[in-house]
Order: C-alpha cells, then sequence, then structure tokens
C-alpha cells in the first residue's frame, strides 16, 4: 500500500509515494498475555512498531571497546562481533488513553535489543522505552536481570540511552565501536532477541541504499540506510555490524507492505554521534534543528525566468515559513534557496552527497546542533544575498509526542474538549490515521504552524449523551473555533471563556459554520452528574487546574 508523504519542514514536497513502513521494534503484550514461542509478561513481550528512515555522512565515530572473549566466531578469517555487548532490554510502559484522556490504558511489557557502548551506557530505541514505567537490561548468557535508568530519549532519532546504577552489570562486558557510514553493497550483521525464541539471533544482508526518509517513531526526516538483512519485532535497538565487528547502525524499524520483502532499515553512525554529542555537551537530548520552511522544487525553466534567475541559476523556492521560526526573521517567502552552509542546493532540491550520490538538503541542516547558526545564500529581487539564520526544533502546531504530559482535556455538559497530537490521532484512527483521519484534522498536522507560542488545535472529541446534549451526540472531532463569539487558540482560553460566562447561551463555535447551543447554567449545572454517571473524577486535565 502507498503511503502519503508527510510534510517535512526543510524538505522539499514530492509528488512520489512511498510505501508505508512500521517500527522494528518491540513485541508489546499485556502483562497477562502468553505470546506464541515465548513465556508470559517480560519474557514474552517484544517490541512493537517498526517504520522508516534515513542516512547522512559525517566522521567516524570511535568509542572505546577491547575485541577479547565473546566475540562471535571460531574461525579467524571469519568476521568478529562483539554479542556479549548485546542486551535484551524488558520494559514495562504505561500508556495514556488518548481518546479517554482522564485515565491511562492498561500495564503492558515489551522485549527488545540494546547494546553496551562506552562510559557504561546502553544504546536502544526511544520506541522501546516509550512511556516506560520500569526498565530492565539481561545480559547473553546471564539469568539476572539489572534494573536500568533512561537516561536521554530522542523521540526524532529513535534512539535511547541507559545505564545501570550496579557497575556489576558492565563487568566483563567491552563496549561496541562505531565505524563510518557504510556505502552501498557493504556487508552488514544485524544482532539482536527478535520474536521466535528467546536466544540471540543474528541476520545478515547488504546495504541496499542510503537516503533521506521518515522515521515513523518521531515523524522526522533524518539519514537512514537501507538493508535486506531480516528486521523483526524485537531486534529494535541492536547494533548492525560491519565486517570488522564495529557498528555502523541501529536497526528500528522495516517496511511492511504486500509487495515488499527483507526491507529493514537503521539508524546511521551520523545520525547516532549527533544523539551522543548532543547529549555530552548539555547533559540532556535537545532534538535535531529545522527551518521550519516549505519549499518548492524549480526545475521548470519558466518558472526559474519568470522569478528572474539565469540558465544556470539554480535552487529551491520557499513558499511557507513558520512565522515563530527563527528563519522568518531573515527569510520571505518567495526566496529561492540556492545554497545552505555554502554547499549549492540543486533544483530538484538535492545536494551532492558521495561520489555519484546525491541528497535532500535537508540532510546538511540535521547535521546542525540546537542553537547554532547557518550561513544561507538566497536569491532575492533578482539579487543573490547571503544571510546567517539562527536554528531551532521544529514547535508543531499538531505534536508528535507528548512524552511525560497526561493528555489535556475539558468537559462541560458532557462535551469533551481534546487537543489534537499525532499520538491523539493515533488513538481515535488506529495506525493509518494518516489516511483514515479527517482532512481538516491532517492538514493541520502536516501544514499548521504556530501564530502564537501557545496556540493548539481544540477538537470536540465526544459528547457523553445527556439530556443536556441532545441532538449532538454524533460530533465527533470537529475542530472548535470560537464561544460566544470569541476566537480560542487553546485549550485554556476555552476554559477561560466558558468558566466566565454569564450569557444566557453558550455558543460552541465549530468548524464548518457549526455550532453547539446550550442553555449556560443548565450545562455548568448537568456537568457534575455527566463525570459521576461516567467515574470521571475531574472536569479538567491537571494542568488545567
Amino acid at each position: 500500500m502507498a503511503a502519503k508523504r508527510r510534510a517535512s519542514d526543510a524538505a522539499v514536497t514530492t509528488p512520489r509515494k512511498r510505501a508505508r513502513g512500521t517500527r522494528a521494534g518491540r513485541r508489546t503484550t499485556t502483562t497477562t498475555t502468553t505470546t506464541p514461542g515465548g513465556g508470559e509478561g517480560d519474557e514474552a513481550a517484544e517490541t512493537r512498531r517498526s517504520s522508516e528512515t534515513t542516512s547522512s555522512e559525517l566522521g567516524a565515530i570511535d568509542y572505546f571497546g577491547v575485541e577479547g572473549d565473546g566475540w562471535a566466531s571460531d574461525d579467524d578469517d571469519a568476521p568478529q562481533y562483539p554479542i556479549d555487548a548485546v542486551i535484551k532490554v524488558f520494559c514495562t510502559h504505561t500508556e495514556p488513553n488518548y481518546s479517554l484522556p482522564w485515565q491511562r490504558k492498561r500495564q503492558s511489557s515489551s522485549t527488545s535489543t540494546g547494546f553496551v557502548i562506552d562510559g557504561n551506557r546502553v544504546l536502544t530505541n526511544a520506541h522501546s522505552v516509550e512511556h516506560h514505567t520500569q526498565v530492565k537490561l539481561k545480559k547473553r548468557g546471564s539469568d539476572k536481570k539489572y534494573v536500568a535508568k533512561v537516561l536521554a530519549i530522542g523521540v526524532e532519532c529513535d534512539l535511547a540511552l541507559l545505564t545501570v546504577e550496579d557497575k556489576e552489570f558492565f563487568e566483563d562486558v567491552d563496549p561496541v565501536r562505531f565505524g563510518i557510514l557504510p556505502r552501498l553493497q557493504d556487508s552488514v550483521t544485524v544482532v539482536g532477541y527478535p520474536v521466535g525464541g528467546i536466544a540471540i539471533s543474528v541476520t545478515s544482508g547488504v546495504v541496499s541504499r542510503i537516503e533521506v526518509t521518515s522515521y515513523s517513531h518521531g515523524a522526522a526526516e533524518l539519514l537512514g540506510v537501507q538493508i535486506d538483512a531480516a528486521i523483526n519485532s524485537g531486534n529494535s535497538g541492536g547494533p548492525a555490524f560491519n565486517r570488522e565487528g564495529k557498528c555502523v547502525g541501529v536497526a528500528f524499524q522495516s517496511l511492511k507492505d504486500s509487495d515488499t520483502e527483507n526491507i529493514g532499515y537503521i539508524i546511521p553512525t551520523p545520525v547516532i554521534d549527533h544523539f551522543l554529542s548532543d547529549f555530552d555537551r548539555t547533559g540532556k537530548y535537545n532534538g535535531f534543528p529545522a527551518l521550519q520552511c516549505e519549499f518548492q522544487r524549480l526545475e521548470n525553466p519558466s518558472l526559474r525566468k519568470s522569478l528572474g534567475m539565469t540558465s544556470t541559476q539554480k535552487g529551491v523556492l520557499l513558499r511557507r515559513i513558520s512565522p515563530l521560526s527563527p528563519t522568518a526573521k531573515v527569510l520571505k517567502c518567495g526566496d529561492v534557496l540556492m545554497k545552505f552552509d555554502g554547499v549549492d542546493v540543486a533544483s530538484d532540491g538535492t545536494v551532492a552527497f558521495r561520489t555519484g550520490e546525491r541528497i535532500n538538503f535537508s540532510y546538511l541542516v540535521s547535521r546542525k546542533y540546537v542553537g547554532d547558526a547557518a550561513s544561507v545564500t538566497v536569491f532575492r529581487g533578482g539579487k543573490v544575498i547571503d544571510f546567517k539564520v539562527g536554528l531551532a526544533m521544529h514547535d508543531r502546531l499538531v505534536p508528535v509526542h507528548i512524552e511525560g504530559v497526561p493528555p489535556s482535556y475539558y468537559i462541560c455538559a458532557g462535551i469533551v474538549f481534546a487537543v489534537v497530537t499525532v499520538p491523539y490521532l493515533r488513538s481515535e484512527y488506529g495506525k493509518d490515521y494518516d489516511y483514515d483521519a479527517p482532512l481538516r484534522l491532517l492538514m493541520k498536522m502536516m501544514h499548521g504552524h504556530k501564530e502564537k507560542k501557545d496556540d493548539q488545535v481544540v477538537v470536540v472529541s465526544q459528547v457523553l449523551s445527556s439530556d443536556i446534549n441532545i441532538g449532538y451526540e454524533d460530533i465527533v472531532n470537529v475542530i472548535v473555533t470560537g464561544v460566544n463569539g470569541r476566537p480560542i487558540n487553546n485549550l485554556r482560553s476555552l476554559v477561560k471563556i466558558i468558566e466566565e460566562c454569564k450569557d444566557e447561551y453558550l455558543k460552541i463555535e465549530l468548524d464548518q459554520s457549526m455550532q453547539l447551543v446550550l442553555a449556560q447554567k443548565e450545562a455548568k449545572k448537568s456537568t457534575k452528574d455527566i463525570l459521576a454517571t461516567h467515574c470521571i473524577p475531574n472536569p479538567k486535565s491537571v494542568d488545567l487546574r
């Protein structure tokens, strides 16, 4: 099945459709479920989702690690892999219930893979420890599980950093060393604990493709490497080794489609290096910066000529800018981006990569760090001008993740108001939410920009049936635009207007010129009884109280 291309801030939009990817990660079960081929609880659960990824080129990352006992193969001519450094990750998850935000989902457990790196740390996938309440690690050949601490989670790059306070865990384990970005047709070996057994698994393949693509967990576009080695549920977070026994990537997603076979993705070492360097420099994960712009390709000669460009000038047309981004202070819609950090940007939005290879110019942006400045050359009004642009995280109108923060909600007269996020859409419409959700919500998700820092998309999530709201029961996920003639820009402003309202009627103004009208006093009075009927402890989420 072909998938809609997610809009990316610094990526050139393209009509090419792409097959859907899934996170290869953990196989999850509720704590009482028995999974075929395994035991119960932690042992049985293997990581859930899998998806797609992209690649980039940076210098080699050389972490300390000594080859010795515990390296695979007794054949002196065979590649040596430090499989004793590959760890099984057990995680207990307690996820928010975005559709019923006053409660949480039932506790579940999963298993996935990680590996020891320098500094007594373990690297794994972010989705492997998403919404974690407890994380435990077990070494190969051991029956003891060690409680782990999560140091950092990189949502965009789908990486997480763990440690174990008990130093015994790291005894006799040589950290994995990192290699450089592989080339096409290089051999890779993926090591991990996938579905199908409880022992460590080793699969081999070759590098098939290196390009910028979507990371499904974080909805970011970063460098990724496609391989044909099998990556299954439970492989998430496992290392991919080259023939020298160095890690060249982390398994994190695969492509599941009726027309595809053996398409897996690994997070390459340049992305890993960015994540680790960011944490080492600042003590926390700050993310990958973005220009927060949308561009149009300028491959048509007439389009370039109409802008006043010569036949030899190239670049991409800036068509939308996030108003709150640092870019908006410097660049304008209608500018043509010709160079980024001194690198020529072609009219199809690509830049030279390695010999014979080109890659989307967003790769150059992803190499920078939040807070960095970049030099850009633009064509504006017939002139070529150089600017310095600050880089920041993309502050999306519809957030991709709200890790560690309970979902916001407000209930009045049985009308449940909620904030639209990607987890909310996934909860409401399933894994294919980018097909099945209402188009108006998808447009907000893909192309919406904040006009104010606290802007949110607020919807009537559902209506809890009662005599006071007769006739409104079928209203689901419709955008709220205002209350009693006053516009709202977030859920807090809606709550304030409703609670301060003294008018005879509450008039909830919705998208598409719809409205909900309620007798104001009766509406507020009915809320208490409706909450009691549905066993809802509070009409407001914690952040609104």
